[in-house]
């Protein structure tokens, strides 16, 4: 596996972990429609949250939730679509995003909750 790719999968088991301890319902990971993935879909009470995960080993360029452009928010919002009428989910719909920068021996997590809105 790429490194790039294992720190994105370690990052996605850091916020998986830390969901399940803040008391979010785990409903799914990596889950996919067509070309776009939601990274993680869990549930807090009456909303489902769309969690876009940005892992880094470094800020030098930026923190991590800087990288989800509009252009992936948009293919975020139409996975999150396909979820909920494949599911048949009729819940608010919450996305947010988990940003969290790797060092050697430690992490950083910031958890941004309501990061953008579907565009009306």
């Amino acid at each position: 596996m790429a490194e790039h790719n294992e720190t994105g999968s370690q990052g996605e088991d850091l916020a998986v972990a830390y969901l399940e301890a803040k008391g979010y319902t785990i409903l799914a990971t990596n889950w996919r429609s067509g070309r776009n993935e939601l990274d993680i879909v869990v549930q807090q009470g009456d909303t489902i949250v769309f969690v876009e995960v940005k892992t880094r080993t470094s800020s030098f360029f930026g923190e991590p939730f800087h990288a989800v452009s509009r252009e992936k928010q948009r293919r975020t919002i139409v996975a999150a679509n396909a979820f909920m009428e494949k599911n048949g989910v009729m819940l608010e719909a919450r996305f947010d995003i988990i940003s969290i920068v790797m060092h050697e021996d430690r992490h950083r997590l910031d958890h941004l909750e309501e990061a953008y809105y579907p565009l009306a």
